[in-house]
């Protein structure tokens, strides 16, 4: 009887897409000896991006794990070894047809792979043949958990989570570690009549903790960096009445047009901020490099700033101009839910074109945002609060918010972003018949 033929194949890490050149090793879903079928699960990369699974393009029993937990990994870098039994194998997806565009593999040409939320459920359904049974649950845990419990060498199946819905957090690692409160020296000692003198402790070295920096982290710093350093930054400022927009969105949320959706005064902010680029199209544009052009877009895909446990992410609305008040609000709260739980693929994640931040949900009234690197402009909006207003020659009590335009001063002048700002507050001050307009 003759054995078949045995080889091993070893598994690069393949083109994200998205111009992606790297990616963060998280974990490691397999172990070397593991049995592992086509297109099952291996482990987690996590990239500007998101956080992506990564399947098998072989079937086999893994020989060598190349990389290690946190580990930054550049595209076409091996990551594990895996024996075959039916001789050399083409990855999966490949034939002798027609070329086609290099994936990501087990997906299709043009789908983007899915977060790692998303595709929990199916890594664990491919999980249950190894062994002929059904595998442990791999525990639920943030990448940066995930990071920091590998640096810590604590086991994720040993920490109990605290996060919505169990999730593991960064403290819930550290607690387990042993790096949780301690006690105050001292505490529960008898008080004594005297106590010998004893000389001054020597002083102690400085307590610090040094966290490795990867991820999401770590291309938000290189992208505001090289945006700081390349971009001449420069900065309007206007604070407006916006009194009639807060009376506008409490009536827009009893509008059916509005059933299913929250609208925001973000959603209005958003509404203006695209009116002003119909006039100054020059905040909806990028400098090239390499020729010294201004490139102008003619759509807008609007990012959004959005804060999550992994770091800052700005989520896009495709050609955000076409869409209508219901829409424009609907489609800003799905990709910022989306970036939030960790659900947006790569794809959402790219290709802005001009970029809002909403930093009053934060309580404060505003500030200067870096801007995102290939964009001419972004908008901070700030918290919406009871001032003393000037009305006609009288003093009210009014909503009143402070708005800062950041923008890049090689392609947008001071007056191009004065007169942008004031048409946004403006259009806060009587958005009605602006609204009207755009229609």
């Amino acid at each position: 009887m003759t054995n078949p033929a045995r080889a091993v194949e070893e598994f690069r890490l393949p083109d994200l897409g998205e111009g992606l050149t790297e990616a963060d090793w998280v974990h490691w879903a397999v172990a070397v000896g593991d049995r592992v079928e086509l297109n099952q699960v291996i482990g987690e990369v996590e990239t500007a991006k998101a956080t992506v699974e990564l399947p098998s393009p072989y079937g086999g029993t893994v020989e060598e794990l190349l990389v290690e937990p946190g580990q930054t990994v550049p595209v076409g870098a091996p990551l594990l070894r895996i024996a075959t039994e039916d001789g050399p194998a083409e990855p999966a997806g490949d034939s002798d047809g027609p070329s086609r565009p290099s994936v990501l593999v087990g997906y299709g040409p043009g789908d983007a792979p899915q977060s790692r939320r998303a595709t929990r459920r199916a890594s664990a359904d491919a999980g249950r043949a190894r062994d002929g049974g059904t595998p442990p649950a791999r525990p639920d845990a943030k990448p940066g958990a995930r990071k920091l419990a590998a640096l810590l060498e604590v086991d994720l199946d040993t920490v109990t989570g605290t996060g919505r819905g169990g999730v593991i957090t960064r403290d819930d690692v550290r607690r387990t570690a042993g790096h949780g409160d301690e006690p105050t020296a001292g505490h529960g000692e008898e008080p004594t009549a005297e106590r010998p003198h004893s000389p001054a402790p020597e002083p102690s070295p400085e307590r610090t903790t040094r966290i490795p920096v990867g991820g999401v982290r770590k291309r938000t710093a290189e992208a505001v960096s090289r945006s700081a350093f390349t971009a001449p930054h420069a900065s309007v400022f206007l604070t407006c009445d916006a009194t009639a927009t807060v009376d506008l969105v409490s009536t827009l949320r009893a509008s059916p047009a509005f059933e299913g959706v929250r609208p925001t005064a973000l959603s209005i902010v958003t509404r203006a901020l695209l009116h002003a680029i119909a006039d100054e199209p020059s905040l909806n544009a990028h400098w090239d490099d390499d020729t010294g052009e201004i490139v102008l877009h003619h759509d807008v895909h609007l990012g959004i700033a959005t804060a999550t446990s992994d770091g800052l992410r700005v989520p896009v609305v495709r050609e955000a101009q076409r869409l209508s008040l219901p829409r424009l609000a609907r489609s800003i709260a799905e990709v910022a839910d989306r970036a939030r739980t960790g659900r947006s693929t790569p794809s959402e994640l790219t290709g802005s074109t001009v970029s809002v931040t909403n930093v009053g949900v934060f309580g404060v009234d505003g500030g200067t945002p870096i801007l995102n690197p290939g964009e001419s402009a972004i908008l901070a909006v700030g918290a919406i609060s009871d001032r003393p207003w000037v009305v006609d020659g009288a003093l009210a009590i009014r909503k009143v918010v402070t708005l800062s335009l950041s923008f890049d001063h090689r392609l947008v002048d001071g007056e191009q972003a004065g007169r942008a700002l004031a048409t946004i507050g403006a259009f806060l001050g009587d958005p009605v018949p602006m609204l009207l307009a755009d229609t």
